[in-house]
């Protein structure tokens, strides 16, 4: 039974903070046999080429100091033999920094590669993309999260991860050469002397600690401002696509006016969201800027008292300098990549979202109670049945209720109802697109059925592959093609085999629909699902289809969801959805199959036609009366 506690429990995500969010991400690339090799192959590489880097680094901190001594002790030949040793030390830095941005870039993209194919793979199992539309608090714009945060939440976290690994690295190196090199403060203070040893460490990291708590009171609201930035950007995006995508309907209404508001409405939401980032980025370069500035001064100013005294030479002073700045720079790395971490976070929560999503869906469909029985019943016969059924939506409301009934292998049925009887979700829970609700269903194996929806899905590509899918285009022969399109009066169609084009739009929406009748008669599936798929065709074209059903496609099972007078006649008998303030009803009217007259066919059926559209269209109108129901 479909409750709304049951839809809310399920919705509701495990709380999780940001270190769990990233690393279910990082177990997931990691952990997984497929890629568990590259990814520990490419950050190997990184650390190993980080660490190359810093001593680099080092070598370069010493020779500040012989360089500098030289220029004090005006030693020509020193100075040039440093100019020498700086040539060696910039191949040695250029080699090393490209290397580790390849390693880098290598780690970022097949990362990126792994997430968005585990991603995509989950979106599409189980037509979970499809019931994240009903799901409430399902996480918006999925696909942004998988083309676009995906990108950065992987890229960012490679460079923001082995920067912190390199800043490490570096403070450990230069805190030993800084505590070394700086030596002791005499202090006098108060009446009392005292010595502080390795003084300059303390300066530097003082320095570093007013900077990152300054940091964090300015920038602190940008993780926040972020996550909405990206939501508003998501949003624009998808009314932009969504405008795009109803360009007809929109230019027939001439309805631009309106979705100018709307877009506007939306892009709006975009510029408050970054006026208020660049208010914190703003904010931060007043910081920035005048402590990167100061970084370079502070260090000689501190040490100069033991340069004035002799104590040091001008090249120890510059090694300390030197030595300082990385030091800083190393504690400071919080301060120079907190407007990063904070863009970050956001792409990282949002990709999390959607995995949370993936498993609110996933535990709310473990969670009812319809059960899906697939292949032979009991008798073993191939049957369609309905037991006890009850179908609802996520959000605990019920659609049909205690539906019971059984259509086998080569049936013709019809199933009609009011708007809102739930027709259409009834086929969606045979599909197991539909987890919300409870009973049985025995279904047919899924590559047994054909379902053929009102507007057909088309493939971007050529029109062999439309006509093919979701076979590959090369599944049948030109000549079977043929035969097909010319059979659902599509002959113009054939010399275009083999363009590509978007053909959901270059073909009207009655061309797809014979399109789609192709497409089956190509298949040849043993259970056909037609859901108004006979809506945009004219009578003619419409009996034209529905043959096929009695000519070609005789031993198929066929079950129809439409409205239209004529269509009864191609069904041996009709389930009716019966409006009901609990849900719907499903009663049964079984029908005379058509007269089988002298010359049975295309002829027969069109002398029957009239009769029949006459006696659907009086029935249309009328309650089955309780005799005409059978089981």
């Amino acid at each position: 039974m479909i409750t709304p506690d049951t839809a809310d429990s399920a919705q509701a995500a495990p709380p999780r903070g940001f270190l769990a969010q990233f690393w279910r991400l990082v177990r997931a690339y990691y952990g997984d046999p497929a890629a568990r090799r590259k990814a520990w192959l490419y950050t190997v590489a990184t650390v190993a080429l980080t660490i190359a880097q810093i001593l680099v680094t080092l070598r370069f901190n010493i020779w500040n100091r012989d360089f500098f001594n030289a220029l004090e002790n005006r030693d020509r030949a020193e100075f040039y033999g440093q100019l020498l040793t700086l040539l060696l030390l910039l191949v040695a830095a250029m080699a090393s920094a490209v290397a580790a941005l390849w390693a880098k870039q290598m780690l970022s993209l097949d990362w990126r590669r792994h997430l968005v194919h585990r991603l995509q793979t989950r979106w599409l199992e189980g037509g979970l993309h499809y019931q994240l539309n009903f799901m409430p608090d399902a996480a918006d714009n999925p696909d942004q999260r998988i083309s676009e945060n995906t990108r950065w939440a992987t890229a960012m976290a490679v460079d923001l991860l082995i920067g912190l690994l390199g800043s490490i690295l570096t403070l450990a190196s230069f805190l030993g050469i800084l505590w070394t090199l700086s030596g002791p403060l005499h202090v006098a203070l108060a009446g009392r002397e005292f010595d502080i040893p390795g003084y300059m460490v303390w300066a530097a990291l003082l320095y570093a600690v007013i900077g990152s708590v300054l940091t964090l009171l300015l920038g602190g609201p940008m993780v926040d401002i972020n996550i909405r930035r990206n939501a508003a950007e998501g949003d624009h995006r998808f009314a932009l696509i969504r405008m795009r995508e109803n360009s007809e309907g929109i230019a027939m209404i001439r309805g631009e006016a309106d979705e100018d508001r709307a877009l506007r409405r939306a892009f709006d939401r975009v510029i408050e969201v970054m006026k208020d980032l660049y208010g914190r980025e703003r904010a931060l370069m007043y910081l920035t800027s005048a402590y990167t500035m100061a970084a370079g001064v502070v260090p000689i100013v501190v040490a100069s008292p033991r340069y004035f005294a002799g104590a040091i030479t001008l090249g120890v002073l510059m090694q300390i300098t030197q030595a300082f700045l990385e030091v800083t720079r190393s504690l400071n790395w919080f301060v120079d990549k907190f407007p990063l971490l904070a863009d970050w976070r956001s792409h990282v929560a949002r990709v999390a979202a959607l995995e949370d999503t993936f498993e609110a869906a996933e535990s709310l469909e473990a969670d009812q109670t319809i059960t899906l029985h697939v292949g032979p019943d009991e008798q073993g016969r191939e049957v369609l049945a309905f037991r006890d059924l009850q179908v609802g939506h996520a959000d605990g409301n019920v659609v049909i209720q205690d539906a019971t009934a059984e259509i086998r292998a080569g049936e013709k049925v019809l199933i009609v109802g009011e708007s809102g009887t739930g027709k259409s979700t009834l086929f969606r829970a045979v599909a197991g697109l539909w987890p919300w609700g409870s009973g049985e269903i025995r279904t047919p194996p899924r590559e047994r059925m054909f379902f053929m929806p009102q507007r057909p899905y088309l493939p971007l590509g050529t029109l062999r592959a439309a006509l093919a899918y979701p076979a590959g285009p090369d599944a049948f022969t030109t000549e079977e093609m043929t035969a097909a399109l010319e059979r659902c009066a599509l002959p113009h169609l054939v010399p275009r085999l083999e363009e590509e084009d978007r053909w959901d739009r270059v073909l009207s929406l009655g061309e797809q629909q014979r399109l789609a009748f192709a497409r089956t008669l190509l298949h040849r599936p043993a259970w056909v699902f037609l859901d108004e798929a006979t809506a945009a065709l004219d009578e003619e074209n419409q009996d034209s289809m529905m043959r096929l059903f009695r000519e070609e496609l005789a031993e198929s099972a066929l079950i129809s969801i439409g409205h239209r007078p004529g269509l009864d006649v191609y069904h041996d008998r009709t389930l009716h959805l019966m409006r009901a303030p609990d849900g719907a009803r499903l009663t049964v009217r079984r029908r005379r199959p058509p007269p089988r007259q002298k010359g049975h066919g295309r002829a027969a059926l069109r002398r029957v036609l009239p009769r029949r559209r006459q006696q659907a269209a009086r029935q249309a109108v009328q309650e089955p009366a309780p005799d005409d129901l059978a089981p």
